[in-house]
Formats: C-alpha cells, sequence, structure tokens
C-alpha cells in the first residue's frame, strides 16, 4: 500500500468506521468449535480495530495483531486495555511489505494464521510457513459475484472462484466454501472461506 492508503485507512477508523463490528467472525468461532490447536499462539493479519484478536486474547490466546492503520491498532489496544487482555502484540506493518518478520527466519511460531475480509494469496500463503506442525490456516474473504451484495465494489479486493483455495498449497484444506450468506448485522455477503492444516 501507499502512503495515501495508509492515510486513507487511518482517516476512516478515526471517523468511527467499523465501530459497530464488535463481533468475532462467525467463521473463526465456528472453526475454533471444532479444531484442536497445537499452541495458542496467532497471527492476525490485516487486523484492523481487531475484534477478532480480541476474541482470541478471551480464549487465552497470545496474538501477533497486525495492521497499516495506527488508528485501528489504538482502538484495539484501548479495547484490549479496557477488557485487561495483556497478550496481544499490537503491529503497525504495510503488509505489501512483508510479514513483521519472515519466514525464512526459519521459526516456526504459531498455531493459528487468520485473514479476514483482506486478500492476499501469497502473503497467506507465505505466514503459513510459520505454522508449527499441526497449526492452522483460517481464512475468510470477499468473493466476486455478480449478485448485490455488501463489501468492495472493486473485483481487485475480491478473491476470483477457486483463488482462495490456492493458498492452502502444502496443507490439509479441512473446509472450503464459497458461499452468500448473512453477516450478523443482516448484510448480505458473498465470501470464500478456506480452514487448512500443515500436516504434523
Amino acid at each position: 500500500m501507499s502512503n495515501a492508503d495508509r492515510t486513507k485507512w487511518d482517516t476512516r477508523y478515526r471517523e468511527g468506521a467499523y465501530a459497530e463490528r464488535g463481533h468475532p467472525s462467525v467463521f473463526l468461532v465456528d472453526c475454533l468449535s471444532i479444531i484442536q490447536l497445537p499452541v495458542n499462539k496467532a497471527l492476525d493479519l490485516a487486523c484492523g480495530a481487531g475484534r477478532n484478536a480480541l476474541y482470541l486474547a478471551s480464549l487465552g490466546f497470545d496474538v501477533d495483531a497486525v495492521d497499516i492503520s495506527a488508528e485501528a491498532l489504538l482502538r484495539g489496544s484501548q479495547a484490549a486495555e479496557a477488557a485487561s487482555f495483556k497478550t496481544i502484540s499490537w503491529i503497525e506493518q504495510d503488509l505489501d511489505d512483508g510479514l513483521p518478520a519472515e519466514p525464512s527466519d526459519g521459526v516456526e511460531r504459531y498455531g493459528l494464521v487468520i485473514m479476514m475480509r483482506y486478500l492476499d494469496v501469497a502473503l497467506l500463503r507465505s505466514a503459513a510457513k510459520c505454522l508449527v506442525p499441526g497449526g492452522y490456516v483460517l481464512a475468510e474473504v470477499h468473493l466476486q459475484t455478480d449478485q448485490q451484495v455488501a463489501g468492495p465494489s472493486s473485483a481487485n479486493f475480491r478473491a476470483a472462484a477457486g483463488e482462495l483455495k490456492t493458498a492452502a498449497l502444502g496443507l490439509e484444506i479441512i473446509q472450503y466454501a464459497e458461499t452468500v450468506c448473512h453477516d450478523p448485522d443482516g448484510s448480505t455477503v458473498a465470501l470464500a472461506r478456506l480452514l487448512a492444516q500443515k500436516k504434523q
């Protein structure tokens, strides 16, 4: 992203964007009810104001929460402080420049990598290299569709059919679906959802 993108997202969060979206991802909640993670260390890519990071922290996870927007991270850190969550590291990083710590450092550290409503398949594939054996990738992104749905208007920010599935290269796919459904706020969304596991 450019400095203009950073400024755009900072402005949106400063003006209260997504303030009503405090609930964690339904897909994340559902998946965590059926999987057993090898370690409670998670990486939340493009975390925004941290709704999913906060949920993970409430379950006892240590979370590295990464986003380009300092304003979003500030909102998340304030919510964490209010809830007395001390296990989230808020990391300002332009994900176009890669991960905060590249997988080439040889350290497999995460039991879970999540990427919610942000499309970067190459980044997700790279982050999967940081999983410990038995760890999971969980992703949910907007899907290209001809239907009237909420979310990005540009196809550049929506996955093509089958695109998200390619992020699971070398992993075992546990769940994959492309669907039109309703968010908790009632809006209709088109989503691709992936849950994949690194082999033991």
